[in-house]
């Protein structure tokens, strides 16, 4: 399980520090993609294959599903560690997420998540207000 938050700069090469944490649950070569709200989603190999499974039972035949799937896949790069623990991140899914300087590098369950450190405080904030509120939503889904 993937859980935290790291502030980490990337260089001028666009490459970034993954936390140590992270690296060991990720292995040397992983998954980056376009992920939700501004930033990119890093799934391990083993997590990446469950998605893809699921995300080809989707019908074709629906809009939305082949929609999805070719945001999701489309942008989907394979990444790998160096012996300081930097991945490059491409330059499409820099653009994508508006990656800087400054990143935060968060653990999300299954998933690790990268944010420019702006749009990531941004997010934050807003969702810390309504937080409350999503919480007693959470009880329709059973949690």
């Amino acid at each position: 399980m993937f859980m935290g938050e790291y502030q980490h700069n990337m260089d001028d090469k666009g490459r970034i520090i993954i936390p140590s944490r992270f690296r060991e649950k990720l292995g040397d070569s992983f998954v980056v993609t376009r992920g939700l709200d501004g930033c990119l989603f890093v799934y391990p190999y083993d997590e990446w294959e469950r998605i893809e499974t699921k995300l080809k039972a989707l019908p074709f035949t629906k809009k939305d599903a082949r929609a999805f799937t070719r945001f999701f896949f489309s942008g989907a790069s394979e990444c790998e560690l160096d012996k300081q623990g930097r991945s490059m991140i491409p330059t499409t899914l820099r653009q994508y997420a508006e990656l800087k300087k400054e990143c935060m590098i968060i653990g999300v369950s299954s998933r690790v998540e990268i944010w420019d450190k702006h749009k990531w405080d941004e997010y934050y904030a807003e969702s810390e207000e309504v937080f409350p509120e999503i919480a007693e939503n959470m009880a329709d889904l059973d949690f």
